[in-house]
């Protein structure tokens, strides 16, 4: 049946009446994609482009959303404006994600800042190297990209992170970086910059809380290791 255009099948069959009738829980994961593909060829239905799409990534979002365009311009029946709208709507998801945990912010444990971070570096297939601006109460007044590198470092600059805690009176700062390897041991370059960071913030008075280390799936924090 699949492999028929979607307006010649059942129409309780088909993914957008499904969606419209049953809410977009009772559609899988295919026929969502299928829905945002909206079109076949000539032989295939979207469904089973859709399928192809699911195929590529093994059948997980995560990974999905971790593919690039030209990634996706391999399936026959994917072309830029498909491709572009399949990543904006894993973008659209990933935004979602961080809004609903920036509004509720104050940070009391290394996992807060997991929560909030993971948004933002999950997915990700190079380095980025953050900071979190806090006020005397823990909460998160900025949070500010520092850098971004290639797939096993970034270079970070000092200056510009405590640069902006003078700006925003931060009273505490949270350093927070990605390792896209998905390894969540700590380089020897990770724990010197930390080490520079904390002691060029000290004759500011401003404390490094802690130090993230963030993969898809979990979290290093130097503070929980006593670390910092």
């Amino acid at each position: 049946m699949y492999k028929k255009p979607i307006k010649e099948w059942f129409e309780n069959d088909r993914p957008r009446e499904k969606f419209i009738q049953k809410g977009s829980g009772a559609l899988s994961d295919t026929e969502l994609l299928s829905i945002l593909i909206r079109s076949g060829t000539h032989d295939n239905s979207a469904l089973v482009v859709a399928q192809e799409v699911l195929q590529l990534a093994k059948g997980n979002l995560s990974l999905l959303a971790k593919l690039q365009i030209k990634d996706l311009l391999s399936i026959k029946g994917i072309g830029n404006a498909k491709a572009i709208t399949l990543m904006t709507a894993l973008e659209l998801g990933r935004r979602r994600r961080l809004s609903e945990v920036i509004d509720r912010f104050k940070i009391s444990s290394s996992l807060d800042v997991f929560e909030l971070m993971k948004p933002l570096l999950e997915d990700l297939l190079v380095e980025q190297f953050w900071t979190l601006y806090l006020n005397n109460s823990n909460k998160v007044l900025s949070k500010l990209k520092i850098s971004e590198g290639g797939m096993t470092g970034t270079v970070v600059d000092i200056r510009l992170i405590l640069k902006h805690a003078l700006e925003l009176n931060a009273t505490s700062i949270v350093l927070s970086h990605n390792h896209p390897s998905g390894i969540l041991i700590p380089s020897e370059a990770d724990i010197k910059v930390t080490g520079k960071i904390k002691k060029a913030a000290e004759f500011m008075d401003i404390k490094v809380l802690d130090h993230i280390i963030i993969t898809d799936q979990s979290y290093f924090s130097f503070a929980d290791q006593g670390r910092i």
